[in-house]
Order: structure tokens, then C-alpha cells, then sequence
């Protein structure tokens, strides 16, 4: 870390002129600059005072402490403030929060020195400073290798592009497809690869990238779900590239054999042998680090401009009797002319076939960018080097194509006899008629050993020297196989530390001063062995154009929907490119997949898809700000505005609920319950109403937990002064456009008969303010008490929950109600119900809610085999005829009702101990009128509205005697129910919150499944009608 504070230093002070001033009101401002030489630091100067400081960790860390002119508290901007912690293993410096900023003027800042004052607490700042100073010196000691844009890239992928496909196969492919078709290929590989460059440009300039590469970008920018999949494939399609230019290798080592007469084994095996041994030295180069990978490179280089300076030379060369036998005549014109046009030829003879041959040759693009956690400056070099890169390959490829094609014939037979006398009289055809050689028995029999067509190797024929021709190969062969062999490595390193994937992380680790990926070395040596073994370059090619296509297909891609989300984050340095370009290289690279092969590009795909709908499923808990999260953003934003404009239809309607859970995690049986009926149907909050001091656990926690327990419902805390008027703020406040609640759902309060008198009117209030749901369960719905102790006999615990996973956030900062936030309880309403009844005692029309939200329940899987049942009053006259009307009402509704159950008896009067019972719960409340004078009794009214005069009680009495009956024939017919729902009595103004209370807990007494008492807001939610 000292390295790069250094350097931040002095690229600082190239640019700016920096310097402080004086913090005195009585002198003008003293500024100081920078003194850019190693030897000295940063110079203060103040009245009065002076300070030096040698130490360049020190001349940083008091750089970034600069006070702002607000105040000596505040802090100026700087780098230090934005830097990735985790990204550079640093403790990252943070600027000083609101709260110390808001702290009360302290006398002792006046005039104190700047040095002083800081970004937080100045101990703080000293043991920050310690580590750096130690990060720095052991720095200086290991320093990694970092590699400038002309190494790094430019050099790297212009020996990646000038591979095994140049000297062995370019020659060929222009006899099959004709020079003007080769050139189509080379331009439609270079057209693929420099849109995918301009957007490796663009994706690499927006912010610093790390090790990774291709990997990193894609992930980073569409997120796990995609990067995760092309990682692998990319890494393997490297490896596999590796295997391609070792195999060149070996078939050129192999040919030199055999025009010597000398063989091991047989022409495959030979291949096979030589392959596996020149894998096994470029993996010990590999493993000797990028330092010496990187001079061999440079080797290679070197070798590779001679090659081609040979080769050129060699063109112009007059031609030896015994180089015309093979089909070399220099520049001829009727040569060129032949050379223009195809001569498709064997099972290979297609087109696209010639494509999916050298494309290959062009995948070298993506070298440079494959090691950016190796190059100093990636988001320089990488667009820089790339370009260049590709725009010298490309001349190089279209003048060794033409040349080649303007000098060789496509068929000779090496045979010096070949040769025709001035005045010749046999039969002669073709072109070497013309030029002085009678090929015509070789062509016609197709058995021609030499020429363009027939030799792989026509390139060391025509060139001046031709050992420097094999020496140029091996440069290339070599080059590109320990390019790739590094490159995959890398890639595989990265995605293994992300952890998307199991088992892969033995792979991660690194060593050494680069972080090698020894471990991932050795994976990629055994894969790029087994390919080698093929021993078959035209097999292979086609593979590795596949797997690249697909990840220059996602690369442009990643480009388009990053630029088209309008992310404010999406700010790459590099200009030239644009969105529809970067959409079509990735149409195009989708196309070519399956007209060079389809059955590969299917397969591709399959294992793409594969591997995407397996991260899909894990859901990884990282995030990277990916374009992905933007456009789900966009979407959002869209639809909701979109929605806005619609007006409210009653076929549309959905129960859209906030949920008084308090802390989720208290109440898991009512965010089970609610999550039941809305998942995937409606919006769902859970909200938390905070009194006092309470703290909140934090929201992304709360997140997390409801995510874990696979319920979709958003979070949100409020403080407010007391339950209504919190309640009243979040159905004000949550919500978006037509997303926000218009059912309030509450537990049942069980402790209402100890509670604060003020508290329970609060409480009785609010549930005038909405559509409302009450749910109560026989054992409550808090379980703090319950988690304290021994689990409540209606949770029993979850053991799917990860140990490790919960043990991972008991440290988070969340509320003491509950560090619980990883532990998942699970209620009832996660198991099956079987055919258990819900019981729907409709007693009062509330405009269909009460029906509405039993169907939607019935549609969960949990609750399929529910059998719905419909209780309503009656008399016993008229007791056919209105369940006729109500089993028309439900069947217009298109209600799969499985009875209609008419209460005859529901106006009888009900038990006498009921009554007695009833009668103990609401005398507490009661204000005897009778022992007062009628002024004290009203005063008492008015002091204690919640409480229940005896005149009250005798007017209402007959209310009360009917919520005892129902009670009772509730719990005669709903002893098996699985869930009960009852018509919530609407609290008429004059109702005392005490009385009212005392109806909704005789209402659900002694109801061993869970109640919930329900009341829509008297306008229907639901429709018989079409429009």
C-alpha cells in the first residue's frame, strides 16, 4: 500500500497545485505548494506556525485530513474517502458523519492546527496511519509485477492473434474460399472482434476493474446470473485454446520429422506425445511467474517480426526451378486472378466452415483484457492496446492472405519432371500450362502433394529462409498456447473467490506476490491435456469458436444494457462506442454460433442456461451494481408511472397490505399468514411503528430475513408518538402511485385488559382508518418471550436454516428484540392443511373482501385441498331460500364454495356463563354512574372516554349478547377449521374502545385455529361483470 500511496502522491502533484491556508480571520490566507521531489514532504504553512513532515505515507494520510473552510471538523474531498476497502485489503478511511459534524462549536478548535482536525477521531486516523506505514514497508519488500499497455496488451494479443491458424491454416483456407471470400472471413472475424473491443473499452473504462478479466467485466456489469455461467465457459474455452496452438506446435514438429525420415510412434501419436510435453514446459513457465512469462512473450515477439520480414523477402525472391515444382512463382498476375475466386473442395469445402476454422485466430482480442489484474493502468491499456492490436493483425492477415494467393497455385506436384520443354506437344490443362509446369496428372487424380490446396505448410516454401518460417510458427503456436494457458487461470481464479459455484473454491487460493493460481494452473493443463490428445486441429477449431462467440455475444451485450439503463453509474472514459453497435456484434456472434455449427452453439447454450438457472435458484449474496439491477429499476419506475395513469378497475382489484408486524421476526405467523394470500399477487409491507428510544432493526436485516423465509413483502420502520398516528403516516407515506396499502392488517392485542387505557383507545382507533384484518391465534403472535425460553408449542423450529449462515449475522447491529433475524420459525401457515375447512362467517356485506381473501389462499398450494365453507344468518323460514341466493351470489362470482350453511339460531340467546364471562371482562371498565353525582360522571367520561357507563352497557346490551352467541356457534362448527374469518363489527363513534375490545375477544374465544376478523371499506372488490 505504501507504493500506491506514493504514486497517488506524485500523480497528484503533477496535476494540481495543492496547498493549505490559513484558518486565521486577521492574515490573508498563506498557501504552500508541493514539493514534487522524493526527498521532501508537505510544507504548512500558518501564522505563526510551521509544521514538516517527511514521511510520504504520512505526507498522504495528512493530505487527506484536510479541513474544509465550513469547518475544521469537515473534511475536503479526496480519493482516500471513495476507495474500495475490500477491493485494496486496507482499512478505508471514512469522512466524518452527520452527527459529528452537527456536534456543538468547540472553543478549543479556534485557531488549533490543522493537523489536528481530521476525518474522524485523530487516534483513529494515527492507527490507520501505523498499518499503512507497515503495508507500505512490507510493499517495498514484495511489490507485485504490473505491466504497462504495450507489454500487457498490445504485444499479448497480437501474439494471441498471430497464432497456429496464420502459418498453418490461412494459406489453405484462401485456396478453399479464394482470396476475395478470405478476405470477407478476415473482415467478418475483425468486425466481431473490434465491436467486442469497443465495448471491452468502454465496459473497462467505467471504474477501476481487478483481476478477472472477461469474467469480471461480465459479471460486474450484468451481474452472478450471467457472469457466473460465461466464466466457466470462458475459462474452459481458454483452456481449450491452449490445447489448439500446442496441437499447431506439435503437427509442425511433427512434419519437420518426418521430412527427415524420423517418427516415435505414427504421424497422431506423435502429435499426441509432442503436445503433452510441450503443455507440460509452458505450465512450468506459468508456474515460474509473470515475470518470466512475460519476457518469453517478448521472445516470441521478436522471433515472430523476423518470420514475417522472411516472409516478405521471400516473395519477391526469384523463384528456384525446385520451389515452382511446389506451386511458387512470386507475383503473377493469372496466379492472383485464379486465387480470386473458390474452389470449394473435401467435406470441409464450405464457407462457413472456412469461418468456423479461423475464427479462432481472432479470439487473441481478449488477452490483455484476460490479465487486468496484472496491468498497471487496465483501464488505459486495455482500450488502447486492443485496437491497435486488432488494426495490425488485420493488415498483417489481409496481405499474407493476398500475397500468398498471388504467388501459389492451388495444386503442384513437387515433382521436377513436371516441367515442360519450350515447344511441348502433350496434353497439358490449367494454369501451370501457362507457367511452364504440367501439374495436369495431379490435379485430375487429386493427388497432388503441394500447392495451396494440398500443403499446410506453404508459407515455409515461399518464404526466404524457411527455418525462420518454423521458428515464426513455434513463436506463435507458443505464444498464444502459455497466453491462454495463463489467461484461463485467471479467469477461473477470480469466479472461484466470488464462491457462485460449489466445490470450486479449493481453486481460489493464490500464492506469491501476483497471487498465482497454481492450484487453478494445474486444473486448466489437465483439460487442455485431454483436447491434445485429439490430435486434430480441424476439430478442435470449431469448439473454441462457440464458447468465444458466446462470450462476445454477452460482452456486447453487457455494453447495450448497461448504456441503455441510464445508470447514473455507467460513465466509461472511452467515447467511441455506441449501444446499437454493441447489440448488433452480439447478434451477429449469437448467428455466426449456429451457422458454423449449430449442434455446438445448442450445447453451448444448454450449458449456459444451465448453469444461469442454477445461480437464479442459489440467488449468491453479492452485489456489484450490475446493469441488471438498473433496468429492474427502469422497469419499475416505468410500470408504476404507467399505472399511475390508469384509473381503478374492480376486476383489478388486489388487497395490497401493510402489515403492523413490528419486527418481522416476532411475529413470523402473521407475515406467514399475510404472505400466504399476496405472494406473487399483491404488494405487501411490513411495517414497524417505533415509540420513544426503541431502535430498529436495520432494514437491509429485515430484508434478508423475508427473503430467507421466501416471503415478498417490503420493510419499513417509522417513529411516531403513538400507534394511529404512526399507522396513519406509513398508509400515507409507503407506497408508490397505485402500490400502496388499502388493507391494514394487526395482530390481536391479547393483552388489552392490562395494557394503557390511552393505549388501548389508540389501538381501537386506528382500525378506523381502513380496510381492516385482525388476526388472532390461541397462543398470540408475539414470541419473544417464548424464543427466551422454550419454543411455543404452535412453532416448532426450522432446521433448513444454514448454522452457518445464522452465525455469520448474530453480530449485525439490529434491535434486542430479536437476534433472532436469522432464525426462522415456522408456523402453521407453512405447513400443508390438508382438507381442513376455512369457515367464512359473512356476516356483514363489506363489498366482497371477506371472500376475496379465502379464494386467494386456496390458490397456494398449502391450502388447494381446503374446502371452503359459507356461514350466514338466517331464520328458519327463510332458510332454503337464502341459501339459494347466496349459492347464486358465489357461483356468479365464479367462488368454488364447497357449502352454504344458514345460522337459524343465531338470535337465540346464548348461555348463561357466557354471559357471566362476558360480563367479568367488561366490568373492570365500567363507571358506576350510580355512587356519583352527574357532574363527576361526566368528568370522568370525559377523562376516561375508553371506559363503559352502565348506561351503555344496558343499551348495548343486546350487541353483546349476539357476539356471545356467535362465539358460540363459531366454536360448535369450526373445531376442525383450519382458518376461521368473521366480519369485523364496524366501532361506531360512540362506542367505548373498552366495550368494543370486549366484542372482538368474545368474538374469537377459545378458537383453537387461527381467526381473522375482517372488514373491507364497503366498496366492492369484486365483480360479476365483464367491464
Amino acid at each position: 500500500m505504501g507504493h500506491r500511496i506514493s504514486k497517488n502522491r506524485q500523480a497528484g502533484t503533477e496535476i494540481f497545485t495543492s496547498g493549505q491556508f490559513s484558518m486565521s480571520e486577521d492574515t490573508l490566507p498563506q498557501y504552500s505548494t508541493y514539493n514534487t521531489s522524493p526527498e521532501s514532504g508537505i510544507t504548512i504553512e500558518m501564522p505563526g506556525d510551521r509544521v514538516r513532515r517527511t514521511s510520504d505515507v504520512q505526507d498522504s494520510r495528512q493530505d487527506s485530513r484536510r479541513p474544509s473552510i465550513y469547518s475544521t471538523k469537515d473534511a475536503m474531498p479526496h480519493l482516500e474517502f471513495y476507495a474500495n476497502a475490500t477491493a485494496t485489503g486496507r482499512i478505508r478511511r471514512s469522512r466524518p458523519s452527520l452527527e459529528t459534524l452537527r456536534k456543538a462549536f468547540d472553543n478549543r478548535e479556534c485557531g488549533s492546527n490543522i493537523s489536528d482536525s481530521g476525518t474522524g477521531s485523530l487516534s483513529v486516523m494515527n492507527e490507520m496511519g501505523n498499518e499503512s506505514d507497515e503495508c507500505g514497508s512490507e510493499g517495498n519488500t514484495y511489490q507485485p509485477v504490473r505491466f504497462g499497455w504495450v507489454t500487457g496488451v498490445l504485444i499479448r494479443c497480437m501474439l494471441n492473434i498471430w497464432g497456429v491458424i496464420l502459418f498453418l491454416r490461412l494459406s489453405w483456407i484462401t485456396s478453399q474460399a479464394g482470396i476475395i471470400l478470405t478476405w470477407v472471413i478476415i473482415f467478418m472475424s475483425v468486425l466481431v472482434t473490434s465491436v467486442t473491443a469497443l465495448s471491452v473499452s468502454a465496459i473497462s473504462t467505467n471504474g477501476r476493474i481487478s483481476s478477472g478479466g472477461t469474467y469480471f467485466m461480465i459479471s460486474r456489469t450484468l451481474g452472478p446470473e450471467l457472469g457466473g455461467p460465461i466464466g466457466l465457459v470462458f475459462s474452459f474455452a481458454n483452456a481449450l485454446a491452449c490445447a489448439l496452438n500446442t496441437v499447431g506446435f506439435a503437427e509442425t514438429v511433427r512434419d519437420l520429422l518426418i521430412e527427415y525420415n524420423l517418427e516415435i510412434v505414427d504421424p497422431v501419436n506423435d502429435v499426441r506425445i509432442i503436445g503433452s510435453i510441450t503443455a507440460t514446459v509452458l505450465l512450468l513457465i506459468s508456474l515460474a511467474g509473470m515475470e518470466w512469462e512475460s519476457k518469453a512473450q517478448i521472445l516470441f515477439f521478436s522471433v515472430l517480426m523476423v518470420s514475417f520480414i522472411n516472409y516478405f523477402v521471400g516473395t519477391v525472391i526469384p523463384a528456384t526451378p525446385k520451389k515452382q515444382s511446389m506451386g511458387f512463382f512470386n507475383y503473377r498476375s493469372e496466379i492472383f486472378l485464379e486465387n480470386l475466386f473458390p474452389d470449394w473442395r473435401g467435406p470441409d469445402g464450405s464457407f462457413f466452415r472456412m469461418f468456423a476454422i479461423f475464427f479462432p485466430s481472432a479470439i487473441g482480442v481478449l488477452a490483455g483484457a484476460n490479465i487486468s489484474g496484472d496491468l498497471k493502468e487496465p483501464e488505459v491499456a486495455i482500450p488502447k492496446g486492443t485496437l491497435l492490436a486488432i488494426f495490425c493483425t488485420t493488415i498483417s492477415y489481409l496481405a499474407i492472405s493476398s500475397s500468398v494467393g498471388a504467388c501459389v497455385v492451388r495444386d503442384a506436384s513437387g515433382n521436377m519432371n513436371d516441367s515442360l520443354p519450350l515447344n511441348f506437344t502433350e496434353d497439358c490443362y490449367g494454369l501451370g500450362c501457362s507457367l511452364g509446369w504440367n501439374f495436369t496428372n495431379c490435379e485430375q487424380s487429386r493427388d497432388c502433394s503441394y500447392g495451396l490446396a494440398n500443403n499446410f505448410q506453404v508459407l515455409i516454401q515461399v518464404s526466404g529462409f524457411g527455418p525462420l518460417i518454423y521458428a515464426g510458427i513455434f513463436a506463435a503456436t507458443l505464444s498464444s498456447a502459455l497466453a491462454f494457458l495463463v489467461s484461463a487461470p485467471k479467469i477461473f481464479q477470480c469466479l472461484c473467490k466470488d464462491n457462485i459455484y460449489p466445490y470450486i473454491g479449493f481453486f481460489a487460493k493464490g500464492y506469491g506476490k501476483n497471487s498465482e493460481p497454481l492450484r487453478a494452473y494445474a486444473l486448466c493443463y489437465f483439460i487442455a491435456l485431454c483436447f491434445i490428445l485429439i490430435a486434430e486441429l480441424n476439430t478442435i477449431a470449431p469448439l473454441i469458436s462457440n464458447f468465444f462467440l458466446c462470450a462476445y455475444a454477452l460482452i456486447n451485450f453487457s455494453c447495450f444494457h448497461a448504456s441503455i439503463t441510464n445508470s447514473p453509474g455507467w460513465r466509461p472514459l472511452f467515447r467511441y462506442y455506441s449501444p446499437w453497435v454493441a447489440l448488433f456484434g452480439a447478434v451477429i456472434s449469437v448467428i455466426l454460433m449456429f451457422l458454423l455449427t449449430w449442434w455446438a452453439a445448442l450445447i453451448t447454450f444448454a450449458i449456459i442456461i444451465f448453469l444461469f438457472g442454477y445461480v437464479a435458484y442459489k440467488k449468491p449474496e453479492v452485489n456489484w451494481g450490475s446493469s441488471v439491477q438498473a433496468g429492474t429499476y427502469n422497469m419499475a419506475l416505468s410500470y408504476s408511472l404507467s399505472l399511475a395513469g390508469v384509473e381503478d378497475h374492480v376486476k383489478n382489484y388486489r388487497p395490497q397490505c401493510l402489515v403492523l408486524t413490528g419486527s418481522p421476526t416476532t411475529r413470523p405467523a402473521l407475515v406467514d399468514f399475510v404472505g400466504s394470500f399476496t405472494k406473487n399477487v399483491s404488494l405487501m409491507i411490513c411495517g414497524n411503528i417505533l415509540w420513544g428510544e426503541e431502535k430498529t432493526a436495520h432494514t437491509a436485516n429485515m430484508a434478508k430475513w423475508l427473503t430467507q423465509r421466501k416471503v415478498r413483502s417490503f420493510y419499513t420502520a417509522i417513529k411516531s408518538a403513538s400507534l394511529r398516528e404512526g399507522t396513519q403516516q406509513l398508509l400515507q407515506a409507503c407506497g408508490l402511485g397505485k402500490l400502496k396499502s388499502n388493507v391494514l392488517v394487526m395482530g390481536f392485542k391479547t393483552n388489552w385488559q392490562e395494557s394503557e387505557p390511552h393505549g388501548l383507545d389508540d389501538y381501537i382507533k386506528t382500525i378506523y382508518d381502513s380496510s381492516f384484518c385482525v388476526l388472532r391465534m390461541m397462543d398470540g403472535l408475539d414470541i419473544r418471550d417464548e424464543l427466551q425460553t422454550e419454543v411455543n408449542l404452535t412453532f416448532e423450529a426450522d432446521e433448513a436454516i444454514d448454522s452457518e449462515q445464522q452465525n455469520s449475522d448474530a453480530n449485525l447491529d439490529i434491535d434486542n428484540t430479536k437476534n433472532i433475524a436469522n432464525h426462522q420459525i415456522k408456523t402453521v401457515f407453512q405447513t400443508t392443511q390438508g382438507k381442513k375447512t376455512i369457515d367464512i362467517y359473512w356476516i356483514s356485506d363489506d363489498g366482497g373482501l371477506t371472500l376475496l381473501v379465502p379464494y386467494l389462499l386456496t390458490r397456494r398450494k398449502r391450502w388447494r385441498r381446503s374446502k371452503v365453507r359459507v356461514f350466514i344468518t338466517g331464520t328458519q323460514q327463510t332458510m332454503e331460500k337464502d341459501r339459494k341466493e347466496m349459492m347464486t351470489l358465489l357461483q356468479h362470482f365464479r367462488l368454488d364454495v364447497h357449502d352454504v350453511i344458514v345460522m337459524t339460531d343465531s338470535e337465540q340467546p346464548p348461555f348463561a356463563k357466557n354471559i357471566r364471562r362476558f360480563e367479568d371482562t367488561i366490568t373492570p371498565f365500567t363507571v358506576s354512574e350510580g355512587q356519583v353525582d352527574e357532574e363527576i360522571a361526566q368528568q370522568q367520561r370525559k377523562a376516561c372516554p375508553w371506559k363503559v357507563t352502565e348506561k351503555e352497557r344496558e343499551a348495548l346490551r343486546l350487541k353483546s349478547e349476539r357476539k356471545v352467541r356467535l362465539n358460540e356457534i363459531i366454536r360448535r362448527n369450526s373445531k376442525h377449521a383450519a382458518l376461521v374469518l368473521v366480519s369485523l363489527p364496524v366501532p361506531q363513534s360512540d362506542c367505548p374502545s373498552s366495550l368494543y375490545m370486549a366484542w372482538l375477544e368474545t368474538l374469537s374465544w377459545r378458537l383453537h385455529c387461527p381467526v381473522l376478523l375482517i372488514r373491507g371499506n364497503q366498496q366492492n372488490v369484486m365483480t360479476f361483470y365483464c367491464q
